[in-house]
């Protein structure tokens, strides 16, 4: 009756950023740690986490001489999100 939910997005963190990059195209780092109020050294593990497991892209560049790290959630990130709303609406029964 129940189906597992991926342990990956169970991630308070993580879940968090992937809410908010699956609404937007993407996202600079530093909106995702505003709106989080995570600590940049958290949201950094949990960025690369989900980028190794494909979830979201992650592009470095620099503005105005500055570093610029940019997500965007991936197509395979879409699924497992989706996935894991899914999973998670069979432990709240059908309201």
């Amino acid at each position: 009756m129940y189906k597992s939910l991926d342990p990956l997005l169970h991630n308070e963190l993580r879940l968090k950023i992937m809410s908010l990059l699956i609404s937007i195209e993407s996202a600079e780092f530093n909106f995702l740690l505003d709106e989080t109020k995570a600590t940049r050294g958290n949201l950094s593990a949990q960025i690369t986490k989900l980028a190794k497991a494909d979830y979201i892209t992650v592009n470095k560049s620099f503005k105005n001489n500055y570093p610029l790290t940019t997500c965007k959630i991936s197509a395979k990130g879409i699924d497992a999100f989706e996935s894991y709303a899914t999973a998670l609406k069979t432990y709240l029964g059908n309201r």
